[in-house]
């Protein structure tokens, strides 16, 4: 990332792009659509989404009350930090998209126009090698998830609820993260992105509605400015930010997510007996 900038920067000192290093037109001009941000939003969010993966790893952290959260904030602020500086250095640096021969896949010929050819095979390859990468650690999380429903009976534990005798791994967790992972060769990347981000979006809406039913109506945090900010304003800005988000997820997303969310549904109510039963709770071990 440090290179990339590195090269941008000089590249803007030369009189390419806006000819100039600070700007605000990388964050918008006249010619910025709202609408074309937010509903490019709903594919970026993806980017964004990987900070909450590491508390599927609590059990194996050390002080996980205080690890954790710091882990959530500081893997969120990085991420953000680093793609704001790349976003507004690629921006500043390509003005337009008429430079590109593929605007949808522009990354490589980005990398090229920067730092030509060699920089363009290192660009590549770590860039391969971070998706390798990233794909393991959603991966790790998934199977330990699962792990821990199969545990907690909330889904077939002779299964899922299995450790590796020697490497205490759940091995059948993570071939079956893995098969379920080749789908993706069916889709095309933004409908592929936009499915799992009908996940997070569904997710982010229900975390800001927790806050508001758990801390502000059952805990009573209802007495002062600062609590009804924290637990009531914000929750709800956030919610309705989502809510706009959903609006413009495609089609596909929608129909998959729903199908996806129907069967969890059909599942919750078989196992709680039409709704007879508490759902099974979660074991600490």
């Amino acid at each position: 990332m440090s290179v990339f900038i590195y090269l941008c920067v000089r590249g803007l000192g030369h009189g390419e792009g806006l000819g100039t290093t600070w700007s605000l037109t990388p964050f918008g001009d006249e010619h910025t659509q709202l609408g074309a941000l937010a509903a490019g939003a709903t594919i970026l969010c993806f980017s964004f989404l990987g900070f909450d993966a590491v508390t599927c790893l609590s059990e194996e952290t050390k002080d996980p009350g205080k690890t954790i959260p710091r882990a959530i904030f500081l893997t969120a602020l990085i991420g953000g930090v680093v793609f704001i500086l790349v976003s507004y250095f690629m921006q500043a640096y390509f003005p337009s998209n008429a430079r590109f021969h593929d605007p949808e896949a522009a990354l490589p010929e980005i990398a090229l126009y920067v730092g030509g050819k060699l920089f363009q095979s290192i660009f590549i390859a770590c860039t391969v090698i971070n998706t390798i990468a990233s794909g393991l650690a959603s991966q790790t999380s998934v199977s330990r998830l699962l792990y821990v429903m199969g545990r907690d009976n909330v889904i077939p534990s002779g299964v899922f609820a299995r450790l590796h005798a020697r490497y205490k791994t759940p091995v059948v967790n993570i071939a079956v993260v893995g098969v379920i992972a080749l789908s993706a060769i069916f889709f095309d990347l933004v409908t592929a992105t936009s499915i799992i981000n009908f996940g997070a979006l569904v997710a982010f809406s229900f975390v800001n509605l927790s806050v508001i039913s758990h801390c502000y109506m059952r805990e009573g945090k209802r007495q002062g400015l600062a609590n009804k900010v924290k637990y009531l304003v914000l929750p709800t800005i956030g919610f309705c930010i989502i809510a706009k988000l959903w609006l413009d997820l495609n089609e596909h997303s929608l129909i998959f997510g729903g199908i996806w969310a129907l069967l969890g549904l059909l599942h919750l109510v078989w196992l709680t007996k039409a709704f007879r039963v508490a759902p099974p709770n979660y074991i600490a071990e």
